[in-house]
């Protein structure tokens, strides 16, 4: 229950927060539950509450970009090879330890997304099968993750 709402005993481990059907992304407003592809959460110091990505790529954008990141206390993406790709649901794993897919044929709500697997070998299955390049979490760079909009193009994010 504890970890339901964000919060988590002294001394225990960190845990991701599962979100609910009106769940938002912190930044554009869209229900995480709409969307396809792994979703994402940064837990900051200070605070009970994680903010919700709708899509990894904006996650690391997000934590890329943050000038106090000793802040972060934590990050998570799904593992899309234990949930589905259109209707990912639980199974959070600690982003720093997750395998990534960069640049295959599968789109998140935003575009181009980066697959989440907690399993080398299922990144690597998913990239046989969809195209892309696994990477480490400490591979990902800001040139990748650029919030250029998506399909729309908007560059007003």
């Amino acid at each position: 229950a504890l970890a339901a709402c964000g919060r988590r005993p002294s001394g225990s481990r960190l845990q991701a927060v599962d979100f609910t059907t009106e769940t938002v992304c912190v930044l554009d407003g869209l229900r995480l539950i709409d969307y396809p592809g792994p979703k994402a959460q940064i837990h900051y110091a200070g605070r009970t509450d994680p903010d919700f990505f709708c899509d990894t790529v904006e996650m690391f954008h997000v934590f890329l970009a943050v000038a106090r990141r000793q802040d972060v206390r934590g990050l998570f993406v799904q593992d899309v090879g234990k949930t589905g790709w259109d209707e990912p649901q639980g199974h959070w794993i600690e982003a720093r330890q997750a395998h990534y897919v960069h640049g295959s044929s599968r789109f998140g709500p935003m575009g181009p997304t980066l697959a989440s697997f907690s399993a080398s070998a299922q990144a690597d299955a998913f990239a046989d099968r969809f195209g892309g390049t696994v990477l480490r979490f400490d591979d990902v760079t800001p040139d990748m993750v650029i919030l250029d909009g998506g399909a729309l193009h908007d560059t007003r994010m």
